[in-house]
């Protein structure tokens, strides 16, 4: 049944969320607001519930311990277990320069957040509730092991991914089902896709970012990928790269192309009389796609700068994608177009 909620927000905290997303992501900002009413103030909300666990995840001054008990204290006050209030003033005082101004700040109104989150339907909290506490969770078992070495193998990769990103791919199919009925025909099909889509872009994001986070002490590269081509990943400097290095880099852009491959089928499977719920996950896999194109363009990449996408690439695509959004055979020849140079991606079902 079609959710019809908007009306229950406080107007003022819908202006402080659509703000702290114009600050705190550039992607989601253009993203959320493609998506019709009923679902964009519950998708916004969502995605700054997903920031705030991101904020206890990345902050170099937690140590390990207090990142779990931060997350158990903020999966408590999405469940409306605890008091917000009582949770940002506690974490605020703890964070370092390493977090922005705009993420301290979202971190300070944390309750105009929660009173969203408060205010939407039972079915959209349980389904927040869970992405929150499986996100959580799983961010501060990683960060426990996290190091320069990198993760072990290929499948604990894909279980990071899962936890920070599969998992929320997961909650928005669920938002998506219930906001219309015809795609919810579809659910079994897309909850299979909806992990590896959160995956592609999780992916390029760690490729994109990897000699950032290295500067933060922690690399989420699997080991037995490089292994297998010659390369201890724990040896690699920070101001070098080999060949070797270079072809374990290639192996991750064809894994996480597969990804993006499902991702495109994901979207093919949303009616197209959901232009909005089509062109929010189009543009976001475009955006993917093309930042995959410049990482395999550029191996000898030193920072996510250098790899960035452009502004003018990204009205580029929001153009091409809205010419294409009505056919699916257009979206696949806008795919194929996008990823021309890529290679051909592995097999993963």
């Amino acid at each position: 049944m079609k959710a019809k909620v908007d009306s229950q927000f406080n107007p003022s905290d819908i202006k402080y969320q659509n703000h702290a997303l114009d600050v705190v992501s550039r992607t989601f900002a253009l993203t959320i607001p493609q998506l019709p009413d009923g679902l964009r103030d519950v998708v916004g909300n969502a995605y700054l519930l997903c920031r705030i666990a991101d904020t206890i995840e990345d902050e170099p001054a937690l140590s390990v311990e207090q990142k779990r008990d931060f997350a158990e204290q903020f999966i408590r006050v999405v469940k409306a277990e605890a008091n917000a209030n009582e949770f940002a003033a506690k974490l605020g005082p703890c964070l370092s320069h390493s977090t922005t101004s705009d993420e301290l700040d979202l971190i300070r109104k944390t309750s105009k957040v929660i009173r969203i989150t408060h205010a939407c339907t039972p079915f959209q909290r349980e389904a927040m509730a869970r992405c929150v506490e499986i996100m959580s969770r799983g961010m501060a078992e990683f960060q426990a092991e996290a190091s320069l070495n990198g993760l072990a193998t290929l499948a604990e990769l894909d279980r990071y991914c899962y936890h920070v990103a599969g998992v929320v791919g997961e909650m928005l199919t669920e938002l998506f089902c219930d906001h219309c009925p015809e795609m919810a025909r579809e659910r079994a099909r897309l909850l299979k896709l909806a992990v590896s889509f959160g995956q592609a872009l999780q992916m390029t994001n760690i490729l994109k970012d990897f000699w950032d986070d290295r500067q933060r002490g922690v690399c989420w590269l699997p080991r037995d990928i490089f292994a297998d081509v010659g390369f201890d990943l724990s040896h690699l400097s920070n101001n070098q790269t080999n060949k070797q290095f270079q072809l374990g880099l290639y192996q991750l852009v064809k894994i996480a192309h597969s990804h993006q491959h499902n991702a495109l089928r994901y979207i093919q499977y949303i009616p197209y009389n959901q232009a909005g719920i089509r062109r929010h996950c189009l543009w976001a896999l475009g955006m993917a796609v093309l930042t995959l194109q410049k990482i395999y363009d550029n191996p000898g990449y030193r920072s996510g700068q250098d790899v960035k996408i452009s502004r003018s690439t990204v009205r580029s695509l929001i153009s091409d994608a809205q010419a294409s959004l009505g056919s699916n055979d257009a979206l696949v020849k806008l795919f194929d177009r996008l990823s021309k140079r890529l290679p051909d991606p592995e097999n993963i079902g």
